[in-house]
């Protein structure tokens, strides 16, 4: 390998616009790699530009850190992935973004009513708590009534 296609953590931090502390916890979880120099100092090769902003766009989108990794994983190894690869992996994306379109409409045509919190405190609720029934069923923590993705947890960091 040419190592003028080695960059340096700083470069990257630079380039990609992630912090070094996620670029060493998305080394920690196998979604991008780094070889070490003898001093022990982090070397990425300059396609882990192309992950992070993958995993970026993933995230931005709702895909939790395992179904980033499930995605990545599709990815060669021994190449840069081309745009035909890139193409194969997002393309369930769509359906991706349309729930979550769907989702945020919804909560957008709520927001005067309701955005289904689950507090019954609102006189006229669309999507209703009477009695407060979803403390006593421990149906979900935090914002139950809101579409299951607009509740989903986002990756880390």
């Amino acid at each position: 390998m040419d190592p003028r296609d080695l960059m340096s953590m700083g470069d990257v931090t630079r380039r990609s616009g992630f912090a070094a502390s996620a670029l060493r916890f998305y080394e920690a979880e196998g979604l991008i790699t780094a070889t070490r120099t003898p001093g022990g100092r982090r070397q990425f090769e300059r396609s882990v530009l192309r992950r992070l902003a993958f995993i970026r766009a993933a995230a931005n989108i709702g895909l939790t850190l395992d179904e980033i990794r499930t995605e990545l994983d599709q990815l060669p190894g021994g190449r840069v992935p081309t745009k035909a690869d890139w193409h194969r992996i997002s393309r369930h994306w769509r359906s991706r973004l349309d729930e979550q379109i769907a989702a945020l409409e919804s909560l957008r045509d709520g927001l005067d009513s309701c955005i289904g919190c689950g507090c019954f405190s609102l006189q006229r609720c669309r999507i209703s708590n009477p009695g407060d029934y979803l403390a006593a069923t421990d149906q979900a923590p935090g914002a139950a009534r809101l579409p299951a993705l607009l509740r989903r947890p986002h990756p880390s960091p």
